[in-house]
């Protein structure tokens, strides 16, 4: 029984003794319950009818770990807000309104900030803030809901610098493929990329210029020869940790490439890489598929399109692996890299190239004969 239907039949009580026992000096108290027991459930209904919330996201992504703010807005009817909290799922814990809408001395209009953060990358649905309205005494509550469907945020994945222990691999190899400012070999076109301080004017694609497009320069088939690839291996047997840690890796990894002049990164499921130049034109959309990652399933290895070929290999998995893939080396060229979590890195005994975002990357050959492990200089 709630609060008010106890005080009306307390009410109640008290004029049934009176009459009973003419005892006038309680029909007073008696109807004064009454009344207040039926009258506060109304009043209050009808003052959350009159109320309206509605939350404003500052943004619909964000990294982990990084505050999201929102704004929420509460007005109050011609009736007022006695009293109240405002219920959210991005402030944790409910926010009393008490005064703040009072219909005395309140104002209309309250505006409450909130602050999130999001510990695991992926899309998170936030169900509309609700508002619980309730008088002084707390005899009857009611519940106004936000007009809307709920929010979509897109938490993306936490990059960090990579620590380098050793040789810092993510520099080009000078020994290892062609320049890849202007191969001499490179005659297929590969599609079309911003324009890049230096290029040639004969690979300046001047139809879409004309076209209002921009300064826009020919890809070369042959360009992604000397660049290092990213590959990230989904396929996970233990907790999903590991994997968002490789993702992160991953993430971490080719922001580090791209300083160095560009790199591809394979995700998941495709077998064309992404290419990342150091304008990171790219990056933004391979951010937002980073964050999409889901575990694949053990026949969902990674694999690269027939005739491929790429520089330096760093091979991210979220499982145990001691040696690179046969037909991933076989692709690239010069020395590859293995990228564990620290919870699998046990059982590897090549010394430690660097480390990143709770992962370890080993140096190992990536020759495709013989694939043995390197140790790296310092």
């Amino acid at each position: 029984m709630s609060r008010a239907a106890g005080v009306t039949a307390s009410g109640l009580v008290l004029i049934l003794f009176a009459l009973l026992f003419s005892a006038a000096p309680l029909f007073v108290p008696g109807l004064a319950l009454t009344f207040m027991g039926l009258a506060t459930p109304a009043w209050i209904s009808i003052a959350a009818r009159g109320a309206r919330v509605e939350r404003q996201l500052h943004s619909d992504r964000v990294v982990e770990e990084e505050p999201l703010e929102a704004t929420i807005e509460v007005t109050r009817g011609p009736w007022g807000l006695p009293g109240g909290e405002l219920q959210d799922p991005l402030a944790g814990s409910p926010v009393s309104l008490r005064g703040w809408l009072s219909p005395l001395s309140g104002d209309s209009t309250a505006n409450v900030r909130v602050v999130a953060r999001f510990a695991r990358r992926g899309r998170v649905t936030v169900e509309p803030p609700s508002l619980a309205v309730r008088d002084p005494l707390e005899l009857a509550c009611a519940v106004r809901r936000a007009a809307g469907p709920a929010d979509e945020i897109l938490v993306l994945p936490r990059t960090e610098r990579v620590h380098w222990l050793g040789r810092d691999l993510a520099r080009p190899d000078p020994n290892v493929g062609r320049s890849p400012t202007e191969p001499l070999a490179a005659v297929e076109v590969d599609g079309l990329r911003p324009y890049r301080q230096g290029t040639p004017a004969s690979r300046i694609h001047w139809p879409a210029l004309a076209r209002g497009a921009g300064l826009l320069e020919r890809r070369l088939q042959a360009d992604g020869d000397s660049r290092p690839l990213v590959v990230l291996d989904a396929r996970c047997d233990g907790p999903s940790e590991n994997l968002d840690a490789c993702v992160r890796a991953a993430a971490s990894l080719v922001l580090e490439l791209a300083r160095h002049g560009g790199c591809g990164l394979l995700l998941p499921g495709e077998r064309r890489p992404i290419d990342i130049d150091r304008d990171l034109g790219t990056w933004h959309a391979a951010h937002v598929k980073l964050a999409m990652v889901e575990p694949a399933t053990a026949r969902q290895a990674p694999a690269l399109a027939a005739g491929a070929r790429r520089g330096r290999l760093f091979y991210v998995s979220a499982r145990p692996i001691d040696r690179l893939p046969a037909t991933l080396a076989a692709s690239c060229d010069g020395i590859g890299v293995v990228v564990l979590p620290l919870a699998l890195c046990g059982a590897m005994s090549s010394p430690v190239a660097f480390e990143v975002v709770g992962c370890r990357g080993f140096a190992l050959g990536a020759r495709s004969r013989g694939l043995t492990r390197e140790a790296v200089v310092a």
